[in-house]
């Protein structure tokens, strides 16, 4: 017969992928994930999904409605394509007087990631506008209400304590600020989850090892979409963290869902 784990066990694990680990250990081998990937990741995005991330950030941009002036604070920001997307809605408005334009800081545990996203030559006319800053999303590294937007698109997942982000998002932002996250979530229909299942568990890994020669890294990203919560579970966490006026929008029959919620 063997012992049962004691609390302290079990307070100090955590899910990567399918494995559990101590808690301890999940960012670093996140970040491990990160920097092998990190040069082919905005290929790996669009052969993964066929393009249709690019239709969901755009979807997730539409209901953020960048305005000149604001500032977003992108965690979990990688390369940058949502902030360079923020900026270039907000650039194309009239600004009123003397109100400055758009700014957005990029923000993310994993320097290689902002490495490739600086090199990006199509990011270079908005480089004025765009901070990157290396951080955890779980202690970000700004005052209290700095920011007017706070979006993360597939990155929630990634963090070692769900909670803990929920909680800076809000702190970080303005009272009235905005927060809106994209993230992988549950097809609304067994059979959509059947056909997600096979597609994914099958192909996504072997375009991870042909096209960036690391198998085992998106091996572990499918398998952390399955342990994200359902989207009424997230909701409810996100309004347990403070947020109002919490609502999800369904993306694809639900392969991806936008949560958003308001600082109030």
């Amino acid at each position: 017969m063997t012992d049962a784990p004691d609390r302290s066990d079990r307070a100090d694990a955590a899910s990567f992928g399918f494995r559990t680990v101590r808690a301890s250990e999940k960012a670093g081998l996140v970040r491990g994930v990160f920097d092998s990937v990190a040069g082919r990741y905005d290929v790996m995005n669009d052969l993964m999904s066929g393009g249709v991330h690019r239709i969901w950030k755009s979807v997730m941009l539409d209901r953020l409605n960048p305005q000149p002036g604001e500032t977003l604070l992108d965690v979990a920001g990688g390369t940058g394509d949502v902030a360079a997307g923020f900026l270039t809605r907000a650039n194309a408005r009239p600004r009123a007087g003397e109100k400055p334009p758009a700014h957005a800081l990029v923000c993310d545990i994993n320097a290689e990631m902002l490495r490739a996203g600086a090199a990006r030559k199509d990011h270079a006319p908005l480089a004025a506008q765009i901070t990157r800053v290396c951080g955890d999303a779980e202690k970000l590294p700004l005052k209290n209400g700095a920011v007017d937007a706070y979006t993360i698109a597939f990155g929630i997942r990634n963090v070692t304590a769900m909670d803990a982000a929920l909680a800076e998002a809000r702190r970080v932002l303005k009272p009235g600020g905005r927060f809106v996250c994209l993230e992988f979530s549950h097809p609304v229909t067994d059979g959509l989850q059947r056909l997600y299942d096979l597609y994914s568990f099958n192909a996504i890994p072997r375009l991870g090892e042909v096209v960036a020669g690391d198998r085992d890294s998106y091996q572990y990203l499918v398998e952390s979409i399955r342990q994200f919560p359902s989207q009424e579970a997230f909701a409810a966490a996100i309004r347990n963290a403070g947020f109002a006026r919490v609502r999800y929008e369904n993306l694809t029959g639900g392969v991806a869902a936008l949560h958003m919620g308001w600082r109030i």
